[in-house]
């Protein structure tokens, strides 16, 4: 847990100069996606069955460690993510809240934007579905 909550400060809350209460009490309801290379974290997410966060089964927190993205651990991360929901939730409809500069990443794995942007924490988001 610790090493979860410490790569998500150091992008979310450091990296990205967003002060937020991270730690939102839905963790505890969350299965957690961790992708370690060398007993280091360097890519997780949480996943959430459809009716513990929306409506949808849903992909949140989707960070990899800034010294790890040239190797595209985002990409295997989210795909680890996406099987598991439809294996362990028996879901395909995944809905996610991402970050707009983020909407060719999400694309290429096949999440259409609906609706309009929106700010979440000062961060200008847009809701992605896959189905």
């Amino acid at each position: 847990m610790y090493d979860l909550l410490q790569l998500r400060a150091e992008v979310f809350v450091v990296e990205q100069d967003c002060v937020y209460q991270d730690v939102d009490g839905k963790d505890k309801n969350a299965w957690h996606v961790l992708a370690y290379k060398d007993k280091t974290l360097v890519a997780y997410t949480r996943i959430f069955k459809a009716g513990d966060y929306f409506k949808e089964a849903s992909i949140g927190r989707v960070v990899v460690a800034k010294n790890q993205r040239q190797h595209k651990y985002g990409y295997q991360i989210m795909e680890a993510s996406i099987k598991a929901i439809n294996e362990q939730f028996n879901e395909t409809t995944i809905k996610i809240s991402a970050q707009c500069y983020l909407k060719n990443f999400y694309n290429q794995l096949g999440f259409k934007e609906t609706g309009e942007e929106y700010l979440e924490d000062g961060i200008p988001h847009m809701a992605m579905i896959k189905h």
